[in-house]
């Protein structure tokens, strides 16, 4: 089963939604044998490099108020720390661009690391509030998963697979894909959200039973 997890780096809900889908996969077991996939998704694709105060932004782009704001903020540390993620809100003070950081995700797809470094930049963002852009946090983190820190340098230095990602986010845009985390399944068959554990397993034991007559 191919499994295509579109997201971006800055989506808690993307955090919650893998965490989710891997809590499915792992009690589903070996009924279902998945090939995981992340294909980048800009929620911000303008956002300038200094970054954006994320109170500020999210009040700009969906009217929160700081009421709102603060029981968004709730919600989804209860279903963080339900899954065993740790959301440290208070720490993530700012938006930042995430295009360098989908292309040392692209990179490290190549390298096959692609799942621990999407795992490590979750962690790194949401719950020690490091910043995403930052190419000496990148490339810690590269290495930190198992990949070549030089050539780590030499991607984000040189702009390697820009086009890679433009590519792949133009093709789910044409797709249809607006909002995320979207998991679609063998090229067919769409979850859209951050799903809780049960959905996923539900349609993924459906779809690979589906599959196998």
């Amino acid at each position: 089963m191919k499994i295509d997890f579109v997201s971006d780096v800055s989506c808690p809900w993307c955090a919650i939604g893998l965490r989710s889908l891997e809590t499915a996969l792992e009690r589903i077991g070996p009924d279902v044998q998945a090939e995981l996939h992340f294909q980048p998704f800009e929620l911000n694709p303008t956002m300038r490099r200094e970054g954006q105060d994320v109170a500020e932004y999210l009040g700009q782009k969906y009217g929160l108020s700081p009421e709102q704001f603060a029981q968004s903020n709730e919600a989804i540390r209860a279903r963080g720390a339900a899954l065993g993620f740790t959301f440290q809100m208070e720490v993530r003070r700012r938006i930042h661009n995430t295009f360098d950081a989908h292309r040392l995700l692209h990179w490290a797809g190549l390298e096959g690391r692609q799942h621990e470094l999407k795992r490590a930049l979750f962690k790194a963002y949401f719950t020690d509030g490091q910043d995403p852009s930052d190419h000496a946090v990148l490339v810690r983190l590269a290495q930190e998963v198992g990949l070549d820190e030089q050539r780590a340098r030499e991607v984000l230095a040189t702009g390697a697979h820009a086009e890679d990602v433009r590519r792949q986010e133009h093709f789910y845009q044409q797709q249809g894909i607006h909002a995320v985390p979207a998991v679609i399944v063998d090229d067919r068959h769409l979850i859209q959200g951050g799903q809780p554990v049960e959905v996923f397993e539900q349609a993924l034991r459906q779809l690979a039973a589906t599959s196998s007559r």
